[in-house]
C-alpha cells in the first residue's frame, strides 16, 4: 500500500520533466552559443583568471540545465583547490558530462580525441578554451600530446585526462594507462586522482553512463529523465611521484579512486579481464589508447 503514492509521484515527476524538456534544450542551446561567443570574442582579451572563472560558471550552467548537482568531497589531506594549478588530474570516466563536472570546480584543460573537435558546437567551444586534441592511430601521437601537456603544465595550467581510455557504467574502474603520466614527471607537476560517481537518492546509478553504441541524444534524454541526479567528486591527495615510474603512479591513482568510490577491487579486475576492449590490449607506446571525452 505504501508503494502506490511513490509510483504516482514518480510518474508525475517524469511527466513534468518531459514537459520541461523543450525549455531545457532551448536553454542548453543558448548557453552553448553564449559560451562559444565568449570563447572567441572575449577570451582573447580577458585575463587568465577571468577566463577561468567564466569557464567554471559556464560548466555550472550546463550542469544546472541537466539537473545534476555536484557534491565535492575534498580529502582533508589534499592540497586546497586554489593551490593546485599546474596539476595533472587522473579521472575515472563514465560520461561526456564528466568534463563539466570537473571544470565546474577547477579550471581544467582536457586531452580529447580529435573526433570531439568535429562536434558542431561543443567541439568548437572545447577547442576555444584550450582542449588538447589527438588523432588516434597516428604514429607518435602520444609523444606529440605529451609535449603539449608538458608545456601546459609548466605554464601552470591544470590538465585532466581519462586514463581508462574509454567509458564504463560507473560500477568498475578499468586499468589506468600510464602514457600521459610521463608528462607530469617531465614537468615536475603534482598528480591528483579524481573519482567521479553518479548517484540518485544516495545510490549509484548508471543514468549518466555514455557507453556502447549510445548516441548523444539518447544519453541526454536519459539524464534529463532522471530526477535528483547527483555526482560525487572525490578530490584525493596528490600522489608521491618521486622515484616512481609512470606505471606505478597510474596504478596508485586507480587504486585510490577505487577505494574512494568504495568499489570492489576484484570486481574491477574481473571486468578488465572480460572487457575485450582495445583500450585494454597492450600496445606499443606510440600507438597506445589515448584518453577521450567519450567512450
Amino acid at each position: 500500500m505504501t508503494t502506490a503514492p511513490e509510483s504516482w509521484n514518480e510518474r508525475l515527476v517524469k511527466l513534468a520533466l518531459i514537459a520541461l524538456t523543450p525549455l531545457v534544450l532551448g536553454f542548453i542551446t543558448l548557453h552553448v552559443l553564449w559560451g562559444l561567443l565568449a570563447a572567441h570574442v572575449l577570451f582573447p582579451v580577458l585575463p587568465a583568471g577571468v577566463r577561468d572563472f567564466l569557464v567554471r560558471l559556464w560548466a555550472r550552467g550546463v550542469l544546472l540545465a541537466l539537473g545534476i548537482r555536484v557534491r565535492l568531497h575534498h580529502d582533508p589531506l589534499s592540497t586546497p583547490l586554489r593551490e593546485t594549478p599546474g596539476s595533472l588530474l587522473l579521472i575515472n570516466h563514465t560520461s561526456w558530462v564528466d568534463v563539466f563536472v570537473v571544470a565546474s570546480v577547477m579550471p581544467t584543460r582536457f586531452v580529447a580525441k580529435a573526433e570531439i573537435s568535429r562536434w558542431t558546437l561543443l567541439g568548437k567551444f572545447a577547442g576555444a578554451i584550450g582542449t588538447i586534441y589527438v588523432e588516434r592511430g597516428k604514429r607518435h601521437a602520444v609523444a606529440h600530446v605529451n609535449a603539449a601537456v608538458v608545456e601546459r603544465l609548466r605554464a601552470r595550467q591544470t590538465i585532466g585526462i581519462f586514463p581508462e581510455g574509454t567509458t564504463t557504467d560507473g560500477s568498475v574502474v578499468l586499468r589506468f594507462h600510464a602514457n600521459m603520466v610521463q608528462a607530469a614527471l617531465e614537468a615536475g607537476a603534482p598528480v591528483y586522482p579524481i573519482g567521479l560517481q553518479y548517484c540518485q537518492d544516495e545510490r549509484p546509478t548508471k543514468a549518466a553512463a555514455f557507453i556502447g553504441d549510445m548516441t548523444m541524444a539518447a544519453s541526454l534524454w536519459q539524464i534529463l529523465m532522471t530526477p535528483r541526479l547527483t555526482v560525487n567528486l572525490h578530490w584525493l591527495p596528490a600522489l608521491d611521484t618521486a622515484g616512481h615510474t609512470r606505471h606505478a603512479i597510474a596504478d596508485a591513482a586507480r587504486t585510490a579512486v577505487v577505494q574512494a568510490l568504495q568499489l570492489e577491487p576484484s570486481v574491477s579486475a574481473v571486468a578488465m579481464a572480460k572487457a575485450g576492449d582495445s583500450a585494454l590490449d597492450p600496445q606499443p607506446a606510440d600507438e597506445a589508447t589515448l584518453p577521450s571525452l567519450q567512450g
